[in-house]
């Protein structure tokens, strides 16, 4: 802040954005506001036409308050003005504005356009909120760094901070950020004690802090959120009318404020509260009696209820802001008791600058002339402060005392150093940003864990996995280009209103994106919404692709499930015969089954309208039809007593409709042989409309298989309903039948509605996706039972220097490479370390040179599985390799 002091704060020029920082400065006069050159042009400079005061601006101000609602409102208009050309805002009154820094002084407004924008901007309730932002933001962090000092003085207990993060989005972020972030600080520390030896007023205070803070952060993050917004967007005049946009603006300002103000509430509470039991500690009795009555909770009383009891938006923001006031003074004092109790006790070893505080850092180091210190024995038995603590209680030491010793503590002195901290948390004072800075690095050094560690649900690819990765990519790769698809990309997020209303209940496990400047943004979840979402977008009436990329669920870890992983598609959308391109996507899933050498597996078939006819049969309403599907679709994880319970007791349906639903969820089987069974005289499937079009489409298409000798690995199985809102007719799944439990493996069906979700045209479409990570599962537990070596290279030779002859390496292996062999080279004088990498790498053939080779001008090539060398002239050694290479 201090650093703005002699700067303008530029005003209404593109791409710059005003900051709550940056108000507060111009408030206290720190800053002078400058127009923007780009702005200025926008500006008309036709005569002032006064208008009424907007009641906006009305509110009696202090100097400060004016000085902040005159640069919000000068900022508003410039931004209008720049944003349309209709807008009139005039010269006169941007100059004014400008120049005093004064609302009052602008006024009257010059033209109905700027008391328009003066009206729907709120600048007053603006401005206000904008200061609360800038003082509350570094006391988040400021906040965990005295709840730090007074756990270290308090001696509390560290297990107060084991809040574990969760990745399943039932754990508050901010609270367990909280949590880390104190238990960063006070890593390395003596004098926080472990699980059960705080008394039980210090574990329950310190149990608090974590929630607490964690609140007050949530709230601060969501004001600054809408305070950034609201300083920097233009007004959209003649839209709505000015006076109710403002006031939803002031009501808005005020929801998040006072949420704000009740976090602030509870910190005030808890640093008062710590403050006495850091005080509790001083074996001085007249001292901690003073100190614990330095401050009250009765301070308190009433204070909330005085800031929420006004009934206009700016008197309720005044009232937040002395509150956030209020609670700086607090937590000052808190940090003043913290520092008095340390530095008074002396087995607390005092952190010095210079000197890392760790574990008999100065203690056991020796003195000028390597002799220790006769007062050693005592220091080495002195406790230390964590780390960060240690750090802070510098920065806030050098602060109050200005470098200079401490003699004694006593009362006055400790109310000196609240004064003086709480000064030092004000966002004007330069010191405030060292110490957040400070705070931020140490908690950002992640020394606790020590070993990083990946979220769940997710997975790194080391070389061995890299190598079956990229060969089963090859493959499916090449059965894709076989049937003529081409290859597309997709962005990785789409607009949240893409993917919504596309899952059915799966729709809960799309990942949402925190902020995308402006846009509602979500990690896809599959690759077919996106590229009905394409076909749409370039008015494609045909198209087959194929895509492998990642997507992302938020969906409970196991074996082979993950929440990133990739998928493989193939689709084909467009108009064709009936089955056409269903018969050929099942042909290309089988293909690339078989070409993988997974093992066994089947492929469950269904249909979606013989599905519907089947829930129709058995008495389900048509607008429970998709509910229904989903609980069926969990047969295959859960018994049907489970599913039957789900769908009486959760969706409603009668036992006797259940009943029927068991009864014909059983049918599997051969596929035409189940035709054959559902079609047969008196079957219900053939009195009902939509499975007799279903039984004739499938009738096509298991004649198609059976042709292409694909029909013996499908099984027609009524259970398979597959839970996405968006199959409308063929649905399959393929199951692998191995010791390797991974279920599904791939899936897909038709869906004719998906692209025109998009647009006015129905193009209709039938895909599959095969769920490569369940894939690589398997062919890593192949790799293993066969204990054959991953080879992660595919290297065919490594030249061997034996010695460090960089220059005769580069010659040899660049001819290699100009061949189009694939080589490495190693330089190291023991052959057995060429070796030993050579097999470790699962490298066929060496080439070894040493002095003796270089003398003769030849080099030995080495078969490395069968052990046997031959020396060939160094001219001819890449003709030999190849024609080795070349054999099987």
């Amino acid at each position: 802040m201090a650093s703005s002091a002699a700067a303008a704060v530029t005003l209404g020029g593109k791409g710059a954005a005003l900051s709550p920082a940056a108000v507060y400065a111009l408030s206290l006069g720190l800053a002078s506001p400058a127009i923007d050159a780009s702005a200025l042009k926008s500006l008309s400079t036709r005569a002032p036409s006064p208008q009424e005061t907007p009641a906006s601006l009305a509110a009696a101000l202090a100097p400060a308050e004016s000085r902040a609602a005159a640069a919000v409102l000068l900022n508003k208009l410039l931004l209008t003005a720049s944003d349309s050309a209709s807008a009139l805002v005039t010269a006169a009154t941007a100059t004014r504005l400008a120049e005093s820094l004064d609302v009052a002084a602008a006024l009257p407004l010059g033209s109905r356009d700027e008391a328009a924008v003066a009206a729907a901007s709120a600048p007053v309730a603006v401005a206000l909120a904008a200061l609360i932002d800038c003082c509350a933001a570094p006391l988040a962090r400021v906040a965990d760094a005295v709840a730090a000092l007074s756990c270290e003085a308090a001696r509390g207990d560290a297990a107060a901070f084991d809040v574990p993060a969760s990745g399943d989005g039932l754990s508050a972020k901010d609270e367990a950020d909280v949590a880390a972030d104190i238990k960063m600080l006070v890593f390395g520390s003596k004098l926080v004690g472990s699980a059960g030896g705080a008394p039980a007023p210090a574990a329950a205070t310190f149990a608090k802090v974590s929630t607490v803070n964690g609140i007050f952060r949530e709230a601060v993050r969501a004001l600054h959120a809408r305070v950034r917004i609201e300083l920097n967007a233009p007004v959209k005049l003649g839209k709505r009318d000015a006076g109710e946009t403002g006031a939803g603006k002031e009501e808005a300002l005020v929801v998040l404020a006072t949420q704000l103000a009740r976090a602030v509430q509870a910190l005030c509470k808890l640093s008062i509260s710590r403050a006495r039991l850091c005080a509790e500690s001083i074996a001085d009795a007249d001292l901690r009696e003073k100190l614990t009555n330095g401050v009250s909770i009765d301070d308190l009383k009433g204070m909330l209820d005085r800031v929420l009891i006004d009934s206009d938006a700016v008197s309720v923001l005044k009232g937040v802001y002395n509150h956030l006031l209020k609670f700086r003074d607090f937590l000052a004092w808190e940090a003043a008791v913290a520092m008095a109790v340390i530095e008074g006790d002396s087995s607390i070893e005092k952190p010095q600058a210079g000197v890392e505080n760790e574990v008999g850092s100065s203690a056991d180091k020796p003195q000028a002339g390597g002799e220790k210190g006769k007062g050693d024995k005592k220091s080495k038995k002195k406790k230390t402060l964590g780390k960060g603590t240690s750090a802070v209680l510098m920065l806030l030491r050098d602060h109050v005392t200005n470098g200079n010793a401490i003699a004694s503590v006593n009362s006055a002195l400790v109310a000196e150093w609240g004064t003086s901290l709480s000064l030092l948390f004000d966002p004007k004072c330069s010191g405030l940003e060292s110490l957040v800075e400070k705070v931020k690095e140490i908690v950002e050094s992640n020394e606790v864990r020590r070993l990083p560690k990946i979220p769940k649900g997710t997975r790194d690819f080391g070389k061995e996995q890299m190598a079956i990765r990229e060969r089963a990519f090859s493959i499916i790769t090449g059965v894709f280009k076989m049937h003529g698809a081409t290859a597309l990309d997709t962005p990785v997020f789409e607009l949240r209103e893409t993917l919504m209303g596309k899952y059915g209940e799966d729709s809960k496990l799309i990942y949402d994106l925190a902020d995308q400047g402006g846009e509602l943004c979500s990690l896809r979840y599959d690759l077919t919404v996106p590229f009905a979402r394409y076909v749409a977008m370039n008015n494609i009436s045909a198209l087959k692709r194929y895509q492998i990329a990642k997507v992302y669920r938020r969906d409970n870890p196991s074996k082979g499930r993950y929440r990133e992983f990739y998928q493989c598609d193939f689709d084909i959308a467009g108009v064709y015969e009936p089955m056409e391109p269903d018969f050929e996507v099942i042909k290309v899933l089988t293909e690339l089954l078989n070409q993988l050498d997974i093992g066994t597996y089947e492929i469950k078939l269904n249909h979606r309208k013989l599905l519907d006819g089947m829930l129709e049969i058995c008495g389900v309403p048509p607008q429970k039809f998709r509910t229904v599907c989903s609980s069926i679709d969990k047969l295959d994880k859960q018994t049907f007593e489970q599913v039957k319970k789900e769908l009486v007791d959760e969706k409603g349906i009668s036992n006797e409709t259940a009943d029927e639903i068991g009864n014909l969820v059983k049918t599997r089987g051969p596929p035409l042989e189940v035709l054959l069974e559902l079609r047969k005289e008196g079957s219900k499937f053939m009195q009902n409309e939509w499975s007799v079009v279903a039984l004739n489409e499938l009738e096509i298409l298991f004649k198609a298989l059976e042709k292409a000798n694909a029909l013996d690995r499908i099984v027609f199985d009524l259970s398979l309903a597959r839970g996405l809102d968006y199959y409308t007719g063929v649905i399959y799944e393929a199951v692998f039948k191995g010791a390797t439990q991974v279920g599904s493996i791939a899936a897909g069906g038709r869906y004719d509605n998906l692209v025109g979700m998009f647009s006015g045209k129905q193009i209709p479409a039938v895909g599959v996706s095969l769920g490569i990570e369940r894939v690589f599962a398997i062919m890593e537990q192949q790799e293993k039972e066969r204990n054959e070596m991953i080879r992660a290279t595919e290297t065919e030779v490594l030249v061997s220097i034996l010695g460090k002859d960089l220059t005769l390496a580069a010659e040899l292996v660049s001819e290699l490479w100009s061949a189009g062999i694939k080589a490495e080279f190693k330089l190291t004088t023991r052959v057995t370390n060429h070796i030993k990498y050579a097999l470790q790498s699962g490298i066929p053939w060496m080439v070894l040179v040493g002095e003796s080779e270089m003398q003769k001008g030849s080099v030995k090539l080495k078969d490395v599985k069968a052990n046997q060398e031959e020396e060939v002239a160094r001219k001819d050694f890449v003709q030999e390799l190849k024609k080795r290479l070349s054999k099987p």
